[in-house]
C-alpha cells in the first residue's frame, strides 16, 4: 500500500525519485517482483517502518520485471535486493527478507534521527537569515539528544555569529573529542578568540604603521579583521608577519591562517589563493 513516504519507481523516474531526491532525505530502494515470496514477506516490514519513521527516509519500490533498466544498471543478481541511497550515491545494501529488527537497524544506519532532522531544519533557517530561529531549533535538537555533537557545534557557530561568545564557548566545552569535527571545533574556538579582540582596529592599524615590526600589534589587528570576517585583510597581516619572521611565537601567524582557512568556508577561492601564498612564504 502506498503512503506519502512510499512510492513506485520506474526506469524513467529512478534518477529524479531516487538519486536526486536522496540529496534531501535518504531513499531506501526495494527491488522486488510479484512472483518472489521473500519479496512479499519483506514489503510489509519496509512499508510499516516507512510509516513509523514518518519522513526520515523514503521507500522507493522497483518492480524488476517491469523495470529491467534499473535492475541492469544496479547489477541486481537476486531479490529482494534493498539499497540505501544518500546524496545521490549508494551507501548500504542488504539481500533477502531480514527480520524486522535487522531491517530497522539497517534503516537506523542511514536515516537521520529526529535530532538530526532538527539540525537540518536549523541549517535551512540559517541559510534564510533566521539565526534566532536556527538557535531555537538546535536547542530543541539537543533537548532530544544531548549527545548530538554536530548540533551542538552548529549552535556554537550560530551563537558566535550573534555575538554570544561566552555561550558559544560553553557549548564547545561540552563537545566530545572526535576527529570528524575536531578541526571545526578548533576553528570555532579561534573565531571566539578573534571576536574577543575586537574594538581596537584603528588603534592597532596606527601601531602597525608606526612600527611595522610590531608583530604583536599586527597579530592583534589580524584578529580584529578576522572577527568581522575581513579574511583577505587578516591573512595579509599574518603573511606579513611570516615574511618577516617565520618562527615568531612558534609559528603563531601560520596557525591563525590555518584557522581562517577552516572558518572561511564560504570563500573556497580565497582559501585556495592564500594556501598558495602561505606555501610560497614558508617554502
Amino acid at each position: 500500500m502506498l503512503t506519502p513516504h512510499v512510492l513506485d519507481v520506474t526506469d524513467a523516474t529512478f534518477r529524479a525519485e531516487v538519486l536526486e531526491a536522496s540529496a534531501a532525505v535518504p531513499v531506501i530502494v526495494d527491488i522486488w517482483a510479484p512472483w518472489c515470496a521473500p519479496c512479499r514477506a519483506l514489503a510489509p516490514v519496509l512499508e510499516k517502518l516507512a510509516a513509523e519513521y514518518a519522513g526520515r527516509f523514503r521507500l522507493a519500490r522497483v518492480n524488476s520485471d517491469e523495470n529491467p533498466g534499473i535492475a541492469r544498471g544496479l547489477n541486481v543478481r537476486s531479490i529482494p535486493d534493498v539499497r540505501a541511497f544518500h546524496g545521490g550515491e549508494q551507501v548500504d545494501q542488504f539481500l533477502g527478507a531480514l527480520p524486522e529488527s535487522e531491517v530497522r537497524a539497517f534503516i537506523d544506519g542511514v536515516a537521520p534521527s529526529p535530532a538530526e532532522l532538527l539540525r537540518l531544519e536549523a541549517a535551512g533557517k540559517r541559510a534564510a537569515g533566521d539565526a534566532s530561529g536556527a538557535a531555537a531549533t538546535l536547542a530543541e535538537a539537543l533537548a532530544l539528544d544531548a549527545a548530538h555533537d554536530p548540533a551542538r557545534i552548529d549552535l556554537a557557530e550560530v551563537l558566535i555569529e550573534t555575538g554570544r561568545h561566552d555561550d558559544a564557548a560553553r557549548e564547545l566545552d561540552s563537545v566530545g573529542d572526535d576527529p570528524d569535527w575536531s578541526a571545526r571545533v578548533t576553528a570555532l574556538r579561534q573565531a571566539i578568540a578573534f571576536a574577543r579582540v575586537g574594538g581596537a582596529e584603528s588603534e592597532l592599524a596606527a601601531r602597525v604603521a608606526a612600527a611595522p615590526g610590531d608583530h604583536e600589534a599586527r597579530l592583534a589587528r589580524a584578529g580584529a579583521l578576522a572577527a568581522r570576517k575581513a579574511w583577505r585583510e587578516a591573512m595579509d597581516e599574518l603573511l606579513e608577519i611570516l615574511a618577516r619572521d617565520k618562527g615568531w611565537r612558534d609559528g603563531e601567524a601560520r596557525k591563525q591562517m590555518v584557522a581562517i582557512f577552516s572558518l572561511a568556508t564560504d570563500r573556497p577561492d580565497l582559501v585556495s589563493e592564500y594556501r598558495r601564498k602561505l606555501g610560497s612564504v614558508l617554502y
